[in-house]
C-alpha cells in the first residue's frame, strides 16, 4: 500500500500531465487564429475520414497548430528525460545536455552541414543526430580516465570524480565547439547564416507530421529502453560500491543510462534544433515540485516549459515585436538564463 508521501508524489505528478493537457488545448485552440471545441473535433473527424473540410480552418488546425504542439510536447518529453537522466546519474544539477556539450555537438555538426555541404531538412536533422551521438561518446570515454581505484578510494568517490570529469569535459568541448560554431557562421553568406541562426535557436516553425512521426518512433524505442534502465539507476544514487554489491553492473548500467540520454537529446536536437535550457530546466524544477527527482515529472514539466515557451513566441510576441515571431528556444534561453543564477545562488547559501 503506497505511503503518504508517494501518494504526494504521484498526486503532483499527475497533476504536471493535466497541466500539459491544459496548455495543449490552450495552445491548440486559441493564440492568434481561435478555435472552437466542436470545430477541432469537426476538423480532426474530417481530416482522419477524409470528410467535409472548413477552408483555411482546417489547413491552419492540422498542418499547423497541431503537428507544432504535439511536436512541442515530445520534445519537451524528449529534454526532460535527458536532462533529468544526467543529473539524477551524475547528482549534479549543472549535467544536462545544454551544459556538457551534446547540444553543442549537434549544432556544429548541423552548422557544417549548412554552411559547407548546402544540407537542409532531414539531412540536417541526421548530421545533427551524428554529432550529438559522437560528441558524447568522446565526452564519456574522456571521462572515464584510468580503470584502477587507489586503496581506500571509495566507489562513492569515484562515480563522483567520473561524474565531475564528465561535466567538465563537456564544458572544455563545449567552448571548443562553439568556436568552430562561430567560425563557420563567419565564413558563411547572409542567407545562409540566418538559416543556420534559426536552426541554432531552436524553432517550431518547421514542424509537421513527418518530424512528429519520426520523433514520436524514437520514444517509443527509448521511453522503454529508459523504463528498463530506471532500477539501476535508482541503485547508482546509492553510490557504486552499494550499486555493485545489490547486483548492479555498474560501467554498464551507467554506459546505458548515457548512450539513453543521450539519444534522447539527439533525436529532440534533430527535430527542432537545440533549443536551450529545457533539460536544464525540467529535472531541478519538477524535483522542487515532488519533493524529489522523478523522470515522468521531468518529462511533463519539459514539456510545459517548450508548450508555454512556444505560445509565447509564437502568440504574444508578434503583438509586442511587431510581427516578429521568435524561436521558441530564444524564450526557453530568456527562462534558463536567470534561473541558473538563481541555482548558482541557493547552492552556495546551503553550502555555507
Amino acid at each position: 500500500m503506497p505511503t503518504r508521501a508517494t501518494s504526494k508524489r504521484l498526486n503532483r505528478t499527475a497533476l504536471l500531465g493535466a497541466c500539459v493537457v491544459v496548455l495543449f488545448a490552450v495552445t491548440v485552440l486559441l493564440g492568434s487564429y481561435t478555435v472552437t471545441v466542436p470545430d477541432f473535433f469537426r476538423i480532426l473527424t474530417a481530416y482522419l475520414t477524409g470528410g467535409e473540410k472548413i477552408p483555411g480552418a482546417s489547413f491552419i488546425v492540422m498542418e499547423n497548430k497541431l503537428p507544432r504542439a504535439v511536436l512541442a510536447i515530445l520534445i519537451g518529453v524528449a529534454f526532460g528525460l535527458s536532462g533529468g537522466l544526467f543529473q539524477t546519474m551524475l547528482r549534479n544539477p549543472l549535467a544536462s545536455p545544454d551544459v556538457i556539450g551534446i547540444s553543442y555537438g549537434a549544432s556544429a555538426a548541423a552548422v557544417l552541414a549548412i554552411v559547407v555541404f548546402g544540407a537542409s531538412g532531414a539531412a540536417v536533422s541526421a548530421a545533427a543526430l551524428a554529432g550529438a551521438i559522437g560528441v558524447a561518446l568522446v565526452i564519456y570515454a574522456i571521462s572515464r580516465g584510468p580503470n584502477n581505484r587507489g586503496p581506500g578510494v571509495s566507489g562513492t568517490r569515484h562515480g563522483n570524480a567520473a561524474g565531475n570529469r564528465l561535466i567538465l569535459a563537456g564544458i572544455g568541448i563545449a567552448a571548443a565547439l562553439g568556436a568552430v560554431v562561430n567560425f563557420l557562421m563567419t565564413r558563411a553568406d547572409i542567407r545562409t547564416a540566418s538559416e543556420a541562426l534559426i536552426w541554432l535557436n531552436g524553432s517550431l516553425n518547421s514542424a509537421n507530421w513527418a518530424r512528429v512521426g519520426v520523433l514520436l518512433a524514437s520514444l517509443a524505442v527509448l521511453i522503454p529502453a529508459l523504463a528498463f534502465l530506471a532500477g539501476p539507476l535508482r541503485m547508482l544514487e546509492l553510490g557504486d560500491d552499494a550499486a555493485a554489491a545489490l547486483g548492479i553492473r555498474v560501467n554498464a548500467a551507467r554506459f546505458g543510462l548515457v548512450i539513453t540520454a543521450v539519444a534522447l537529446a539527439a533525436v529532440a536536437t534533430a527535430a527542432a534544433g537545440p533549443v536551450a535550457f529545457v533539460a536544464f530546466l525540467a529535472g531541478p524544477i519538477a524535483r522542487r515540485i515532488i519533493g524529489r527527482p522523478s523522470l515522468p515529472a521531468s518529462a511533463f514539466t519539459g514539456a510545459l516549459i517548450v508548450l508555454a515557451a512556444d505560445y509565447i513566441a509564437y502568440n504574444v510576441a508578434p503583438l509586442v515585436l511587431a510581427g516578429t515571431v521568435l524561436p521558441v528556444g530564444v524564450i526557453t534561453g530568456a527562462l534558463g538564463a536567470p534561473f541558473l543564477l538563481w541555482l548558482l545562488v541557493t547552492s552556495h547559501r546551503k553550502e555555507a
